[in-house]
């Protein structure tokens, strides 16, 4: 979720929370303490890769939430997007015991984030990610959990409730489309898109779209009525609800 990695997402959800550590881990510790320097990028790719490393969350990821709250809000040195990146990502796997144990930590994080997320118009990951953190800091557990990803990359892989079969639904460069089966590399089976009307999208479908759209993301809003649309299988022509498959993954 950061961005000093890569714009390609990892879908899956964050993993669920290990037993309770009794403190933040000393590495973790230590690298805290030396944010405000010229090595930041290092000690934030550090940071990334003891407390959520490849997106997975553990109680000690918990026990930065602190930590990284300070920082984006200024009361501790360190860049305050990464800072709330990362606790994005941490909140979003949160049951209800560590959602009333950090409520104070997500209640300073939430502004910081629709702040950052205010102006973030110029990178469509960047905005992705931010949006899931304001959704998580909300208490949203489902879309917050790496599901809106598929946006900037302009695929999501689910499967036909009815067949089975692994679909591949694209709205980028390569068009339109639903297609059974990898159509970079092979030339399967495809189908068309069935769009939803953004004027009759749900309560928190229509506002990821006005927000996309008013922070000048157009491709994100438009591959939101993908996302929030229905696609046709291609090898049994059903109508698939592509929301409620990306939700069961």
């Amino acid at each position: 979720m950061s961005t000093h990695s890569s714009d390609d997402p990892t879908t899956a959800a964050p993993t669920a929370v290990a037993p309770a550590a009794a403190a933040p881990s000393r590495s973790a510790s230590a690298a805290f303490a030396r944010l405000g320097g010229e090595d930041d990028q290092q000690v934030w790719s550090d940071l990334w890769s003891d407390l959520c490393h490849q997106e997975s969350v553990d109680e000690d990821s918990f026990l930065a939430l602190p930590h990284l709250t300070a920082i984006a809000t200024g009361r501790a040195p360190g860049e305050p997007q990464e800072a709330v990146l990362m606790a994005g990502l941490i909140a979003s796997a949160a049951d209800e015991e560590h959602t009333a144990r950090y409520a104070g930590e997500v209640s300073a994080l939430l502004p910081v984030a629709r702040r950052l997320l205010d102006a973030a118009t110029d990178h469509p990951p960047t905005f992705v990610y931010l949006l899931q953190c304001v959704l998580a800091f909300e208490g949203e557990r489902v879309w917050s959990a790496g599901r809106l990803e598929g946006l900037f990359v302009q695929e999501y892989e689910i499967e036909c409730p009815h067949c089975t079969s692994e679909l591949f639904i694209a709205f980028g460069d390569y068009g339109t489309f639903a297609a059974a089966g990898d159509y970079v590399t092979a030339d399967p089976a495809r189908a068309e898109l069935l769009p939803a009307d953004p004027a009759t999208l749900g309560p928190l479908p229509a506002r990821l779209h006005r927000a996309a759209s008013r922070a000048g993301h157009a491709q994100v809003a438009l591959g939101l009525t993908y996302l929030f649309g229905r696609a046709t299988c291609p090898d049994c022509g059903t109508a698939v609800a592509v929301a409620e498959q990306v939700e069961e993954q």
